[in-house]
């Protein structure tokens, strides 16, 4: 079965910029093929303006990929912002994460994966399967 795989930006950040063991794991679920990714406006704004303003062009290329890679773009509206405050509220949601989670519902995510320590809010939301890959 495809999983369909929202991935909260700080995994794509890691994979490209990073050796660690977390780093690593966000490799794999990027690399995974049993899984099509989802993605957001939010995702796209936390990734790529910083590589871009510092000319780090193969970091652009590695993030614009996993972007070309995506079935779908969850559309930003008025309920999605909404339904994240909702999120926010239920769960003590940073306002990002709370968006993240909020476009990955909208988008029948089968799971959310996210580098946030499994102690985290966002890893205590039961409307999605949220798979923390953090490493000490």
């Amino acid at each position: 079965m495809i999983k369909r795989t929202y991935v909260d930006s700080n995994v794509i950040i890691s994979a490209f910029q990073s050796k660690t063991a977390s780093a690593i794991l966000a490799l794999s679920v990027l690399d995974d093929l049993k899984r099509e990714f989802i993605t957001s406006a939010f995702v796209r704004l936390e990734t790529l303006p910083k590589p871009r303003v510092h000319g780090f062009l193969e970091e652009v290329r590695f993030i614009e990929n996993f972007f070309d890679r995506c079935v779908d773009q969850i559309t930003v509206d008025d309920l999605l912002v909404e339904h994240a405050e909702s999120l926010a509220t239920t769960y003590d949601l940073s306002p990002l994460d709370a968006l993240h989670v909020a476009a990955a519902i909208r988008g029948r995510a089968h799971e959310l994966v996210t580098l946030e320590k499994a102690t985290k809010p966002m890893c205590r939301v039961k409307e999605l399967s949220v798979i923390s890959i953090y490493q000490e």
